[in-house]
């Protein structure tokens, strides 16, 4: 395929169908990352700027504006970025309907330079892959640091980083903010009312009746509007009854993998809690609204990532005290023990490849992953950067503690799945799958069988990249 602007018509069509749900791009037949166009050759390199960026020239940057909000890419990073740039305008913009707003750009040949390619309607990183829109961020990991000149960039992050961040070899996105997944609760309302926080599922289960029954508020909620903040738990669960090769399989498209006992047993498990203990009016709400009824007491549990505490700040009362715990053990026989988190490296930045200034976006994530940088981000928006040693000596908020305990509490008991972002039509499958199952409108069985045949049918479907781990 020709290195050009455009987008094949399937591109156009799938797109189409899809918007603004998640799934951008579709595909043409170049699995790798491009170079940049010639319009965006790069200037001289040298040891302080190894990308060759232009000193003056503009530089456009688009940001998810969710839990994190967009102040840290204005107030913090843009500001650093013209410490060494000053002549550069940048043009900033925020959306929360990435897709919707940027996928007409990136088939006009015309995408941003730099992405937050983050939340329920984010890009379809594997459609953008096979279709050659990300540059290759590869020499980023080996450019000097920000920082200090005799450090790689790839030596100062989370090694989870650069397995996230690569597909088919090709090192195509950044993860910015360490992902920490569980249940989160207000440990002044459990503290005042002398709840336990529960390490099994009868536990969890019981814990669910005592709160019902005392009529002080709903035992349990998620955002009915937005499913996967459900199906998140139930896989993490999965991986806990039948070990991590659960999530591997469903990763890589195996026969089974969905239908597997342990997904179908936790599939049972949540379903039971969406049919007897979920607050009135879940399956209406969205994140936002189910997590303000949070803060005022009108439901205990939800399950979220460490961006939730920042996404509230404006509702949530002074003395509410975030907590998180994690998916408790479900039989005596678990393959994977208590404290098991999923985590990753989440709020994912791309280049694309074809942009105006796509050494200009290299050199911005290079600002960004100074130790400076991650750190002003993790204090401003109370969650933990994928930079390592970011949070030493800064102040640390109950949600942002809680999460960081458990994840050292894990060690290596973390779990992970990719499917989500390699495959954009199998994430919009889960997510309707998901709110039937958990309204009632299907059973466990039913929910199994139908992300089965949708796996089935991307596996057979030879115009669709596949991947691996």
């Amino acid at each position: 395929m020709e290195n050009t602007p455009q987008i094949t018509r399937r591109g156009l069509l799938r797109a189409a169908a899809l918007a603004p749900m998640a799934g951008a791009l579709a595909a043409c037949a170049t699995p790798q990352a491009q170079a940049p166009t010639s319009s965006a050759a790069p200037a001289a390199t040298s040891a302080a700027n190894p990308f060759g960026v232009d000193a003056k020239k503009p530089l456009e940057v688009w940001i998810f504006d969710g839990g994190f909000g967009d102040a840290y890419a204005t107030d913090i990073h843009q500001p650093l970025f013209k410490t060494k740039y000053p002549d550069v305008a940048i043009k900033h913009s925020a959306t929360k309907e990435i897709t919707k707003v940027l996928q007409p750009r990136f088939a006009g040949g015309n995408p941003p330079d730099v992405i937050d390619n983050s939340g329920a309607n984010a890009l379809d990183m594997g459609a953008l892959a096979q279709d050659g829109q990300l540059q290759d961020l590869g020499p980023l990991l080996d450019a000097p640091s920000w920082d200090d000149p005799n450090v790689k960039v790839r030596d100062t992050l989370d090694p989870a980083v650069v397995d996230f961040g690569t597909l088919d070899g090709t090192f195509l996105s950044v993860g910015y903010v360490n992902y920490i997944h569980g249940i989160w609760y207000s440990q002044k309302a459990f503290r005042d009312n002398g709840w336990a926080v529960p390490k099994t599922w009868d536990e969890f289960l019981a814990l669910c009746e005592t709160i019902k029954k005392s009529g002080k508020m709903a035992p349990f909620t998620y955002a009915g509007k937005h499913p996967q903040y459900l199906y998140e738990p139930l896989l993490t669960m999965a991986a806990k009854i039948g070990g991590n090769e659960i999530l591997v399989d469903i990763d890589n498209l195996e026969d089974g993998a969905w239908t597997a006992e342990p997904v179908l047993r936790s599939a049972e498990a949540w379903a039971e809690v969406g049919a007897k203990y979920m607050m009135e009016g879940t399956a209406g709400l969205d994140h936002v609204q189910t997590q303000t009824a949070q803060n005022k007491y009108q439901v205990a549990m939800l399950p979220s990532g460490s961006w939730l505490e920042n996404e509230q700040k404006t509702t949530t009362p002074d003395d509410f005290e975030y907590g998180m715990f994690p998916i408790p053990d479900v039989t005596a026989s678990d393959k994977l023990p208590y404290g098991t988190l999923h985590t990753r490296p989440g709020e994912t930045f791309i280049v694309p490849s074809r942009g105006a200034n796509p050494q200009g976006g290299v050199e911005y994530l290079r600002a960004m992953l100074s130790k400076k940088a991650a750190g002003d981000f993790s204090e401003l928006v109370r969650t933990v950067s994928v930079v390592k040693g970011a949070g030493e000596g800064r102040d640390l908020t109950p949600g942002a503690r809680s999460a960081t305990e458990a994840l050292a509490a894990a060690g290596a008991n973390t779990v992970h799945f990719r499917w989500r972002s390699w495959y954009a039509q199998l994430h919009d499958e889960a997510v309707a799958a998901t709110g039937r199952l958990m309204s009632g409108g299907a059973t466990a069985k039913e929910f199994v069988d139908r992300l089965q045949k949708k796996a089935d049918e991307l596996k057979a479907d030879s115009s669709i990249k596949k991947y691996r781990r």
